[in-house]
């Protein structure tokens, strides 16, 4: 009996803004507008983070929020 076995990359803890965006598959400022509308209250709660990082849980609620956005390509 032979065993195929394929490589995977192991999960990551956090994401970069441009590594969510990929897994997402959609741009960066698609990433931006969607946490816009659906997670900072106000335009200063997104500029009073200095550096953003997402945890996979992070990217499945972005991803359900995205719905067909993503299934877009990162050229938007």
């Amino acid at each position: 009996m032979l065993v195929e076995m394929t490589a995977t990359r192991p999960p990551k803890s956090q994401y970069s803004a441009i590594e969510a965006a990929e897994e997402l598959g959609v741009s960066v400022e698609r990433l931006r507008e969607l946490i816009r509308s659906h997670v900072v209250e106000r335009e200063e709660d997104l500029n009073n983070v200095p550096v953003t990082t997402f945890q996979p849980s992070d990217l499945l609620i972005l991803r359900l929020l995205a719905g067909n956005g993503a299934s877009q390509s990162s050229r938007d």
